[in-house]
């Protein structure tokens, strides 16, 4: 077994039951989805100073029958976690975040294989710095994730025209009044998501850079809209 190089937490789907795929069946009369044996698992991230248990109550919320894992970001700004350095206030440090974002798929990669469970039913969840290093990895390995939840995103890099997001599936969940994150920064990145062919849902919240219910409820009903 590799190493996983990110301290995080793995908390698996309450209705993953080993064997039971048969049993299940019989149960249904055959009538059974495949969600039942194979959940979905949500790669949560973090925001600037969380660690991995932040988000752990909002992915049981979003999706009750998912797997959840959380790494916590390993680099430190001034005592605080996130997931690849900033210059200033909205301004990253390109190279870091390209370090950072392979770091964390070749991380993920590795948990799938130590925890057996599926990429392709994998959903990224990101809430501010951790939104936009899913946003990274998404637009960077595009075969890995099944979609994203962004919460508070901004745009990580302009991708090159070479890309293609087709059958990948983005919740973008924005705050209206965000002093961090403009409406032309989120605009942008719905463009970019949408030009790339992901099948892009851009919501406004009436709220500001924080995450208020409205975000859980939208992003729930949207899960289960285009996974169940």
């Amino acid at each position: 077994m590799s190493e996983l190089v990110f301290r995080h937490r793995f908390i698996t789907s309450p209705t993953t039951k080993p064997n039971t795929k048969k049993q299940d069946k019989d149960q249904l009369g055959g009538e059974i989805k495949d969600h039942m044996i194979e959940p979905l698992t949500l790669l949560l991230l973090h925001g600037t100073g969380g660690n991995e248990d932040d988000l752990i109550p909002i992915g049981q919320k979003i999706c009750p029958s998912a797997s959840l894992l959380s790494p916590r970001g390993k680099v430190l700004e001034n005592g605080m976690p996130r997931f690849f350095k900033r210059l200033s206030e909205g301004v990253f440090d390109m190279e870091d975040l390209k370090y950072r974002t392979t770091e964390l798929a070749d991380f993920l990669k590795e948990a799938s294989k130590v925890y057996s469970f599926d990429l392709s039913k994998t959903i990224a969840v990101g809430f501010s710095n951790g939104a936009n290093i899913a946003t990274s990895v998404l637009i960077s390995y595009p075969k890995l994730l099944a979609g994203a939840i962004l919460f508070r995103a901004m745009v990580p890099f302009v991708p090159d025209s070479s890309l293609d997001l087709t059958e990948k599936k983005v919740f973008l969940s924005a705050g209206r009044f965000d002093p961090m994150v403009s409406e032309n920064q989120t605009m942008d990145l719905f463009e970019i998501l949408k030009k790339n062919k992901a099948q892009v849902l851009l919501k406004w919240q009436q709220s500001g850079h924080n995450l208020i219910e409205a975000d859980i409820i939208d992003s729930k009903y949207w899960i289960t809209e285009n996974f169940y």
